[in-house]
């Protein structure tokens, strides 16, 4: 077995973790110009807003790389606006997310990053504020205590038990069900008290809603839009792009954001039509800027050319398939490293790739039923379903299964690694 050749294998498989680059190191290591346009639009809704509490709505398909892209927008913005940018999965447990909390979330996270960046808060205000925050999250007096003297910990603490106490959630959930205008009371005097010291407007931006089932989404924003708008500070929420095709959701977002909606779109490999041809000619930019996304990640003595290219049509223009699927190639190959003897060496080729993809397209197929074959189907053919507003079409776009592309109008394909699956069954 060859050390080195370990060793080189090991650092890309951490290179290619599934996670989005939020620090300012891996940001610096691995980021890529890629759809610079997206922040563009973000910065002219929020820097542009006739109002200072303006709400805005941003989606794209999971794993398009919304996540990096809001990390360095909130960088971007810092110097101006008093950022507090956090991930709703790591304050709250994802099955048990809702209005309520996702408000209170907001207010701990303004707490905590308000601490972090020393804003004077008198000592008096700032005593209320830890007592209200201990009371509800049922914090014992000695900790409370603690919490005081290690300053932004405790809200580290209350963090910690928003997530794993399901009895804390529910008692918020039941105390604020009826006063959510005092909720976000709370919430605005702490925000005016870190503009009136930083002399900042506030800026919350929340990750990782768009992971949320969609029946989630639909109960939070449904009945609930009007109450995640009271803030009267600027908030970026992410929704599933899914909720976009919602006859009744979309133009309910709308009205209650005043159509600030921006989507992120999947990086288009193909014009519509052109991959059906018998020799088709993917786009020469979006190929490069995702060749650029592999070349910061992993060794080109790792990698064939050739595969890495089909790597990148098999991702479909999808960032986090993109890595997904290197990174289970690294993971073959880690294995077969071990048993090589030493001086021999190993690159991810087409065979590696082929096993790679052939799990990959398993994990793909379990879930799927004759509905969705049918729905597939057409949207293969058509390169739109029949009914883009059915449910079992939206969990297909929810989960991958099916894309959406934009340019003059919106079309549709099915994921190249499921295209197979379609292909095995005889479909197309």
């Amino acid at each position: 077995m060859s050390k080195e050749l370990l060793e080189s294998f090991r650092e890309a498989y951490r290179n290619l973790e599934l996670l989005p680059l939020l620090e300012h190191r891996e940001l610096e290591k691995f980021k890529v110009e890629y759809a610079t346009e997206v922040i563009d639009q973000l910065e002219q809704l929020v820097e542009d807003s006739p109002s200072r509490d303006g709400k805005t709505i941003f989606t794209g398909h999971r794993g398009c790389g919304k996540s990096t892209l809001l990390a360095e927008f909130g960088k971007k913005l810092a110097d101006n606006y008093f950022v507090v940018f956090f991930s709703i999965s790591d304050t709250i447990e994802m099955s048990d997310v809702n209005h309520i909390n996702i408000l209170f979330a907001i207010a701990v996270n303004l707490m905590y990053e308000a601490e972090k960046n020393q804003v004077q808060i008198s000592p008096a205000i700032k005593n209320n504020f830890y007592k209200w925050f201990a009371t509800k999250t049922r914090i014992e007096e000695e900790k409370f205590s603690a919490g005081l003297a290690a300053g932004f910990d405790l809200f580290k603490l209350i963090s910690g038990k928003l997530k794993a106490d399901a009895a804390v959630r529910h008692e918020i959930k039941q105390e604020f069900e009826r006063k959510i205008s005092e909720l976000c009371e709370r919430i605005n005097e702490i925000a005016a008290l870190i503009q009136l010291d930083t002399d900042k407007d506030v800026l919350v931006i929340i990750d990782d809603l768009d992971k949320l089932d969609l029946a989630r989404v639909n109960d939070i924003y449904r009945d609930n839009i009007k109450a995640l708008c009271l803030p009267n500070f600027q908030i970026i929420y992410t929704i599933p792009i899914a909720v976009l095709r919602d006859k009744f959701l979309r133009p309910l977002i709308e009205t209650e954001t005043n159509d600030q909606v921006v989507v992120m779109s999947v990086s288009k490999l193909f014009d519509k039509g052109e991959s059906r041809k018998p020799d088709p000619v993917p786009r020469t930019q979006a190929m490069k800027v995702l060749l650029e996304v592999l070349n910061k990640r992993i060794s080109g003595q790792l990698l064939e050319a050739q595969t890495a290219e089909k790597i990148i049509l098999y991702s479909g223009g999808v960032l986090r398939e993109l890595v997904r699927i290197t990174n289970a190639c690294c993971r073959i190959c880690l294995r077969l490293v071990r048993r090589l003897p030493e001086g021999e060496s190993l690159t991810i080729n087409d065979s590696i790739l082929e096993e790679a993809i052939n799990n990959i397209r398993n994990d793909f197929a379990i879930p799927l039923g004759k509905t969705d074959y049918e729905i597939l189907q057409t949207t293969y053919n058509q390169f739109q379903p029949d009914d883009p507003k059915q449910a079992e079409f939206l969990d297909l776009l929810h989960g991958l299964y099916a894309l959406e592309y934009r340019n003059r109008e919106n079309w549709y394909d099915v994921h190249p690694i499921v295209i197979d699956l379609l292909r095995d069954k005889g479909l197309i």
